[in-house]
């Protein structure tokens, strides 16, 4: 069974910083990309920033600048550090990663961090 787990939200104000953390565990042979997910009251979910294993890494534009992934594959935890925060980006922000179990790929998700920034 794997798990992806996430903490690190909470309550900022407008223009403040969080850093998102989420481990991976359970039996598996690696993790391929990792992603950063949120999606605002009401909205679909969207993607924020994807990095691979080798630490290449993508933003949605509006992010970028401001957010930076990262991750540590001997903890197999990948963070997403939030500076300047706005309040239209309040949103439960959400891990997924390609699991490598055997030789098949697996998505998985974590069960979602709150970030509420307030104006």
């Amino acid at each position: 069974q794997v798990q992806l787990a996430e903490s690190g939200g909470g309550l900022v104000q407008a223009g403040g910083s969080l850093r998102l953390s989420c481990v991976a565990s359970g039996n598996f042979a690696r993790i391929n990309a990792m992603d950063w997910y949120r999606q605002p009251p009401g909205k679909k979910r969207e993607l924020v920033a994807t990095i691979t294993s080798g630490s290449s890494s993508k933003y949605t534009d509006s992010v970028k600048g401001r957010f930076t992934i990262s991750r540590d594959n001997a903890k197999n935890t990948v963070y997403l550090q939030m500076n300047t925060l706005k309040p239209e980006e309040t949103a439960v922000y959400f891990c997924h990663g390609e699991v490598v179990i055997r030789s098949s790929t697996y998505s998985y998700w974590g069960q979602g961090t709150q970030v509420t920034v307030s104006s």
